[in-house]
């Protein structure tokens, strides 16, 4: 509203990412197909839903009539949309592609958790379900509990522990766990989990089939748990790849589109796209439930209202090769999707900025855009950690270059230093690559753009660097300490990266200092990870920047156009405080 300038009255309509009668339908069948089993559990839902959640339809009038300061009268409709649909609707409607399957895959909505549909124009139809408690995603989220990281947060965690591990315990979770059909279809065998009754997601039953309680939350990690998610995550991937070649089987489309909070999972979505049959996929890049908010509206605008998509692109053709470069496809396929870069959230100017920093009376110095990029490239080749803040903050869980911590990929430190100094966090945690967007399939064993960092693909191998016998046998954490190739900051110990391939038409900024980086050193790439420590949300505004650049050991912190450099603050009151105000996630 505010940045469209318009009141709230005025919309057409209100629309509500879920339904929320549907899922109390679904926990009283659960309660009842489970009974007297999860009794306290159910207690304590129905407290909650009697309270509020049932009658969320008055609640949102209410809050919504606050906000406008109008009466309940006076809103537009209020409609809801069921929350696969707008899963599927944010996946399908944004992408480039005419026509595509579309995939998504949860926790659980109202009941599915698995949904196929077939996009096609401005229409959306579904196919098929399954239903909780059956849940690739819940599957997952019991193993992010067992090994000790936090529920609906962690989960990213575990994928990045489970290059360190072996998969030995995949035939133990196919045998006992999970029931997965040729087609990808499964169920879950509910005598091992407890969330559908309990309060946790496992129960002892689990406990003993893994041979030990579950973690608790910051206990060193062991050699089992990296074993543990690496069977996990082998499993996940060939639940989705199973899915994917079912979808491509039954619709008989070239390309995909996936949604859901399974979506995230970056290493699966690398194998969909190097082993099924789809031509092409594009994922929703808020993929989890924040992307609903996106879907629902969509799904009002193009089904609703049968208003037709713009923009769509039938294939994508491939730019020639420029200079001996590696041929990638055509940006024009990212540059016509609806999310444009996933650039959403608020901006601020330079005269906002400047406001701040006098008021604070610090020292800064202001550059043109010119300027600003050849400092900075310099002071990044130099060793140098910097915060950069610029334009429109990112929508989703990726920071992408506008709300970043940015370094040099060629320094062996930089994962260490980034994570223990800066981010606060566990030192297995991988960071992520910026590159040219023309110069990916110089790096990475990927020919395509990836511009929400959702893909994950291997190092090219003639970067890598030969490990000796004596490194190959290392396990766990040890592996860290080998550099894995030429830009060791952003190579995991399995030898890939989760690429972001930046791109002139959404963030001409952020690629100018890469390609000025490029020109001082021969690396087209930076390492980039979210402008925000351990268990904070990512940094919003200038106060939000400056506050997490004092409290870390970043060097530089750059806000629009102007430049701060750490040793020229004052003295930072160094209250440790801070680290306990969010929950560690």
């Amino acid at each position: 509203m505010t940045e469209g300038k318009i009141p709230l009255e005025k919309l057409d309509y209100i629309v509500f990412y879920e339904k929320p009668l549907v899922t109390f339908e679904r926990l009283l069948e659960t309660y009842l197909a489970y009974a007297p089993q999860g009794f306290r559990s159910f207690v304590n839902a129905m407290s909650a839903w009697l309270q509020e959640k049932l009658y969320l339809k008055t609640v949102l009038k209410k809050e919504l009539a606050k906000l406008a300061n109008c009466k309940t009268s006076q809103l537009p409709p209020l409609l809801f949309t069921e929350h696969h649909q707008s899963h599927a609707a944010s996946a399908f409607f944004p992408s480039p592609f005419e026509q595509a399957a579309v995939l998504c895959f949860d926790g659980v909505g109202e009941w599915a958790t698995t949904s196929l549909w077939l996009g096609n124009n401005n229409e959306l139809t579904p196919q098929w379900e399954i239903n909780f408690p059956h849940s690739l995603g819940l599957l997952y989220t019991a193993f992010t509990y067992y090994t000790g990281f936090k529920v609906n947060s962690g989960e990213y965690k575990l994928m990045g522990l489970a290059p360190y591990g072996e998969p030995k315990y995949v035939d133990l979770i196919f045998e006992n766990l999970i029931d997965l059909k040729d087609d990808g279809t499964f169920r879950l065998n509910m005598k091992y989990f407890n969330y559908a009754t309990g309060l946790t997601m496992t129960n002892k039953k689990f406990s003993q089939l893994f041979g030990a309680p579950p973690r608790k939350p910051e206990n060193k990690l062991t050699q089992k748990q990296m074993n543990i998610a690496a069977s996990i995550q082998k499993v996940t991937e060939e639940v989705v790849l199973k899915l994917a070649n079912t979808a491509h089987q039954e619709l008989g489309v070239n390309y995909l589109c996936l949604a859901g909070g399974v979506a995230l999972n970056c290493v699966a979505n690398g194998r969909i796209l190097r082993e099924s049959k789809f031509k092409d996929i594009w994922i929703q890049p808020a993929a989890g439930d924040a992307g609903g908010a996106i879907g629902a509206a969509l799904a009002i605008w193009h089904q609703y209202l049968e208003k037709p998509r713009f923009g769509q692109v039938k294939s994508q053709p491939t730019l020639p090769s420029q200079e001996g470069k590696s041929e990638v496809k055509s940006y024009q396929q990212i540059k016509l999707d609806g999310m444009q870069g996933t650039y959403l959230g608020p901006q601020f100017s330079n005269e906002e900025i400047n406001r701040y920093l006098d008021d604070i009376r610090v020292k800064y110095l202001v550059l043109d855009q010119e300027e600003l990029v050849e400092k900075v490239a310099q002071i990044i080749a130099q060793g140098n950690v910097v915060g950069w803040f610029q334009g429109r903050m990112e929508f989703g869980p990726r920071a992408l270059g506008h709300r970043s911590i940015i370094g040099d990929p060629r320094n062996e430190k930089m994962q260490s230093v980034m994570n223990l100094k800066i981010k606060y966090r566990e030192s297995f945690r991988p960071f992520a690559p910026s590159v040219l967007a023309e110069r990916v399939g110089d790096y990475f064993e990927l020919d395509q753009p990836s511009p929400y960092m959702l893909l994950v693909a291997p190092v090219k191998e003639e970067l890598r660097l030969p490990m000796t016998e004596e490194q190959k046998q290392l396990f766990g954490i040890e592996k860290l300490k080998v550099p894995r190739s030429k830009i060791p900051a952003i190579t995991h110990v399995d030898y890939s990266a989760r690429v972001q391939t930046v791109h002139p038409e959404t963030n001409p900024r952020y690629y100018q200092l890469i390609k000025k980086f490029e020109k001082l050193t021969g690396c087209g790439v930076l390492v980039n990870t979210s402008f925000n420590v351990r268990g904070e949300p990512i940094v919003c505004t200038p106060e939000d920047a400056y506050r997490c650049f004092m409290r870390t050991e970043m060097d530089y912190l750059v806000m629009e156009n102007y430049l701060l450099a750490k040793y020229e603050q004052p003295q930072w009151q160094k209250d440790q405080s801070w680290k306990t105000e969010f929950e560690l996630d």
